[in-house]
């Protein structure tokens, strides 16, 4: 199997803050103008002027992710250093109102906010999103299909987003529960073929729900313009080797749900409301939760659930060179969610600053 085919593409939004207040500070413009010179499209506006995303070129391998995204990090981290600002890598803002933000100013987000009104501008939230290459569209619709029973899996390790509005929410991801008022979100429904899938999009363009299929928002996607399927389910989550572990998971799902179709094999497609029942336990208890096992019909731990996944990949993950990043899935376990240790410091401390502090701290860690 050749790896070069499943590349990689690493999406993050992160928030810029005060220095002084850790609140969200509507100043992305200033941070913009100065990184444009040299990231050129590495950097994008967001719809909130307090969001920045960056996006990595497209990589060969994990490690040449894990360069990019750490350079990424690096530079707008310095770029806000500059204007006096943080930068924080998290699901949601622990306490910032959305009401307070700016919408940078641009066509298509005028668009969006005429037609959704206060469901677009309270809209703040912030994701990790990662591309993975794919042979061809017929094969990705394929993978995608089956590759929507393990989204749950990979959301809870990302859960980081348990404050709202300076509310512990009870939920380790509320930023889900967010962008659940958006229409054409969640799990995606099965598709028997491409031609089917084009025929959806066709009649949700003609019937002027959207201009183009960058306006289905599902958790996973194939993308209307890259020869990639896109993981969108998950949090913005907090360090480097996160990011890196996660993205590894989903390039050894794509390569091997790829080499048992090749081998006219497969694994079960499961049905998506299904699959919601674990997507919503992931969002409410994280890695904490037990998810259902359909195969056997009852409730299993999380973390067993992981090792079926490891056992899953297991044969692509050398393949890939990926083996140290997949086992870092174990730390995570050990260390806690991004949603599991902010909980902690906000219960050791009962403060929402020293929240953001320990966020900011942990964005930056090992660069």
């Amino acid at each position: 199997m050749a790896s070069t085919q499943f590349t990689l593409g690493i999406e993050e939004e992160f928030q810029i803050l005060e220095s002084d207040t850790y609140r969200l500070r509507s100043q992305m413009s200033k941070i913009l103008e100065g990184g444009k010179v040299f990231l050129k499209e590495r950097i994008k506006e967001e719809m909130h002027q307090s969001v920045v995303e960056m996006g990595t070129n497209i990589c060969g391998d994990i490690q040449q992710a894990r360069d990019e995204v750490s350079y990424l990090r690096q530079q707008i981290i310095e770029l806000a250093g500059k204007e006096d600002l943080k930068v924080a890598a998290s699901g949601t803002h622990p306490f910032s109102h959305w009401s307070d933000q700016l919408i940078t100013p641009n066509p298509r987000y005028d668009q969006l906010i005429d037609e959704m009104k206060d469901v677009a501008r309270s809209n703040l939230i912030f994701g990790l999103h990662v591309h993975v290459g794919i042979p061809n569209r017929d094969d990705g619709l394929h993978i995608m299909n089956i590759a929507r029973y393990f989204l749950p899996h990979l959301y809870a390790l990302s859960t980081n987003s348990p404050f709202w509005e300076g509310r512990e929410t009870g939920f380790k991801s509320f930023r889900s529960k967010i962008f659940d008022k958006f229409p054409r979100t969640g799990i995606p429904p099965y598709f028997a073929s491409v031609g089917e899938y084009d025929k959806f999009i066709e009649v949700l363009v003609k019937t002027n729900c959207i201009d183009n299929g960058k306006k289905i928002w599902w958790d996973i996607r194939l993308h209307p313009f890259y020869p990639t399927v896109e993981f969108r389910i998950c949090d913005m989550v907090m360090t480097v080797d996160e990011v890196i572990c996660i993205a590894a998971l989903m390039q050894c799902i794509i390569a091997k749900l790829y080499k048992l179709h090749k081998k006219n094999q497969s694994f079960r497609s499961y049905r998506r409301v299904l699959i919601n029942e674990n997507k919503w336990r992931a969002a409410r208890w994280g890695i904490e939760a037990k998810l259902i096992d359909f195969g056997k019909e009852e409730e299993v731990p999380f973390a067993s659930l992981i090792n079926e996944l490891l056992e899953f990949i297991d044969d692509v993950v050398d393949e890939l060179g990926c083996r140290s990043e997949v086992n870092y899935v174990y730390q995570m376990l050990e260390q806690g969610s991004g949603a599991d240790r902010q909980l902690d410091v906000y219960r050791k401390t009962g403060d929402l600053e020293k929240v953001v502090e320990y966020i900011i701290k942990q964005t930056a860690k090992g660069l």
